[in-house]
């Protein structure tokens, strides 16, 4: 009995070595709060109490290859119930088993093992190694491993953040190959080993940004040492304090999903339910707010959104213009935001950089905000400073505004002027942009613009040599909704067996589109080709008729009845008219359809009635879009006088009002009276 208890406390003596320092916490549920580390006195009691838990938990069902991968039958790990403390270095498949001190597989490794009883018997505690002093002394991520194989020194996750600072800047190239690198160290395994050991007992913070980084290196998100990071978090989440909160949203959105991120991202949303009102810094709450997920309650983007208008007194400009990306993030529209945030950004617009205004329309964008101060300023400053901007800059801030539907007139004109006077400075991919945002936004310039089109029209024919079929047909058909086509670029694309490719490749139907339109402006405008496509294109679909129930009361009221006017027209080329009107030739009298002499004869005027919704015109503006304009110019060839009706100012209108207004579009000026009508 008396050897039986003398083992017992050597074993215990033997244990009080292993580990230098214990933790205990003190947690709030609702509070923020970091873990407190208090040094605990080396006796039995503390020794009990503390730390033979380390060793409890449930086995390791699957191991493979140096206690590094964990294997997963559903692409995530399932790790409910490891413990950080869990240590082993196998090369072959364990069976299931539990873990115990005594086990050859050691909870520390035998080099720490003796530097720690070294150290300790001198009094002396091992100096923590901080992630700058790694990152000044490590020039790549083996150096890094280097350096913690000769003294593994506690905190080992600041090993990971000095990897991942130094990988940051590195290039792709040089990047992939010092993670091969990096997987192949034979220290690697020992630093993740490490690492698992201390998810106990290092600070939270710490714990997020050695997951983060091991993500960002590209350590697999189904291995044992992801997993039981993972798994820990979780079971610490209560000691997230605000700085946490930043670095937890981050993480999540860095992860693919799984079961236990799922977990934890839930919980994060339940822990920033609970603490969103304590959040002191703006950076964190937008953080918060970016990360936290699209598919995040509605009531709680609503607190989210509460919150960030009580510290709008707070923002500062950078605060103003992250706040469009962090909105279009987590997929919420909040109007009375928007326009706060874009009041700052306007007052505060030169020297804005280039990433943050294309951030901002592409949010807006996102989100379906549309501020026209906004836009104009933006438009209005880059055109100021047009000659500090690269041309691909302009081009791609242009883009954006052509997917908001916004037309900077100034901007357009002064690239126009530009690319006339140094037209060198085009390559393809600038020509085929330039010419889809002017053809979409149908923007012309005057005298200016024959120059303009013929030197787009040089450039695309100087890259027919190495141009795509599909591109060549994307800047012949711009060419076409501006009524301009090259002779070469054109000429190129009707060959057969180019347009054989493009009806059986890619965007099959976007491409008979295009080539319907071709063929339509080919037989209808005046070109300098005498014959359309040889090939017989498929039938394009029908398109869709809409009812405009308001707009027909409207015009049996103003007409007289049904027999004077027809809806939803079909026309030759595809085209389709929502009402046609038949006038005399001074548009002073309508004509009815029931009339077979009057419909057979010569000298009627046909006028075509279209219902535009907003779309089709560029935005807060009467100025029609590029394939608007384009069919009005094909209703024109085909004899129609075209009235543009517009769906949203109809459907505000009095019935007096509206008839009104459509008295004013379809008779002409003479036959009016004056008294009658509001001409203005």
């Amino acid at each position: 009995m008396s050897n039986k208890a003398s083992s017992l406390l050597w074993n215990l003596k033997r244990f009080s070595t292993l580990i230098p320092r214990s933790k205990t916490l003190r947690l709030h549920p609702l509070g923020f709060c970091r873990p407190k580390i208090v040094h605990l006195s080396w006796n039995l009691r503390n020794l009990l109490l503390n730390d033979f838990d380390v060793g409890r938990g449930p086995p390791v069902r699957y191991l493979f290859h140096d206690a590094f991968i964990l294997k997963a039958d559903d692409g995530c790990a399932q790790t409910k119930g490891l413990h950080s403390a869990a240590d082993f270095r196998v090369d072959r498949m364990l069976c299931p088993r539990r873990l115990s001190f005594d086990s050859k597989h050691s909870l520390v490794s035998d080099r720490t093992v003796t530097s720690n009883e070294g150290m300790l018997s001198k009094g002396i505690r091992p100096t923590p190694i901080s992630r700058r002093k790694v990152f000044e002394q490590c020039n790549s991520l083996s150096d890094v491993l280097d350096m913690f194989s000769k003294a593994p020194t506690f905190p080992s996750s600041n090993y990971f953040s000095a990897m991942w600072t130094i990988a940051k800047r590195m290039s792709d190239d040089q990047k992939r190959f010092e993670k091969q690198l990096m997987f192949s160290h034979p220290a690697f395994n020992h630093l993740c080993e490490q690492v698992m050991r201390e998810a106990k007992i290092m600070h939270y913070d710490h714990l997020l940004f050695s997951l983060h980084a091991m993500v960002k290196l590209g350590v697999p998100q189904n291995t044992l040492v992801v997993q039981t990071l993972l798994r820990m978090i979780q079971e610490r989440i209560n000691e997230c304090d605000e700085r946490s909160l930043s670095i937890l949203s981050t993480l999540l959105e860095a992860m693919e999903p799984c079961n236990n991120v799922h977990v934890l991202r839930a919980g994060l949303r339940i822990l920033v339910d609970q603490k969103i009102w304590k959040i002191e810094r703006v950076f964190t709450l937008q953080t918060v707010m970016k990360y936290i997920g699209k598919d995040t309650p509605v009531a709680l983007k609503k607190k989210l959104e509460m919150k960030a208008l009580r510290e709008l007194d707070r923002f500062s400009l950078l605060n103003s213009q992250r706040m469009f990306e962090v909105l279009a993030a987590m997929d919420h529209r909040s109007v009375v935001l928007l326009d706060e945030c874009s009041k700052m950004v306007i007052d505060n617009i030169h020297g804005c950089p280039f990433k943050i205004l294309m951030n901002i329309l592409q949010s807006c964008k996102d989100l379906q905000y549309r501020n026209l101060d906004l836009f104009k300023g933006i438009a209005d400053y880059v055109t100021t400073t047009f000659d500090v901007w690269k041309l691909k800059q302009v081009i791609f801030l242009l883009i954006s505004f052509e997917n908001l539907g916004f037309r900077p007139v100034d901007l357009m004109d002064m690239l126009m002027k530009k690319i006339v006077e140094e037209p060198k400075c085009l390559n393809t991919k600038n020509i085929l942009s330039i010419i889809h945002v002017y053809s979409s936004l149908n923007h012309c310039s005057g005298n200016q613009n024959k120059e303009f089109l013929e030197v787009m029209a040089s450039g695309l024919t100087g890259c027919l040599h190495h141009i795509s079929s599909e591109n060549l047909l994307n800047a012949v058909y711009s060419f076409c909704l501006m009524n301009y086509f090259p002779l070469a670029p054109t000429n190129q694309l009707l060959q057969k067996g180019i347009i054989n490719e493009l009806l059986t490749s890619g965007d099959r139907e976007k491409n008979a589109h295009k080539l319907h339109v071709l063929d339509t402006c080919l037989k209808l405008d005046e070109t300098a080709y005498h014959k359309a496509i040889d090939i017989q294109l498929p039938q394009p679909p029908l398109p869709p008729s809409y009812p405009n129930t308001k707009v027909s009361e409207v015009l049996r009221s103003l007409l007289g009845g049904d027999e004077c006017f027809l809806k939803n027209v079909q026309l030759p080329h595809n085209y389709c008219i929502d009402f046609e009107i038949r006038m005399d030739s001074n548009r002073s009298q309508v004509l009815s359809f029931s009339d077979t002499d009057v419909t057979s004869a010569t000298h009627i005027q046909r006028v075509a009635v279209l219902c535009i919704p907003r779309s089709l015109y560029c935005w807060n503006s009467s100025h029609p879009k590029g394939f608007l304009a384009m069919k009005m110019r094909h209703l024109n060839i085909m004899g129609f006088h075209v009235v543009l009706v517009h769906n949203w100012e109809i459907e505000k209108l009095k019935m007096e009002d509206a008839v009104s207004l459509l008295k004013t579009k379809i008779y002409s000026v003479e036959a009016l009276p004056t008294s009658d009508v509001n001409l203005q």
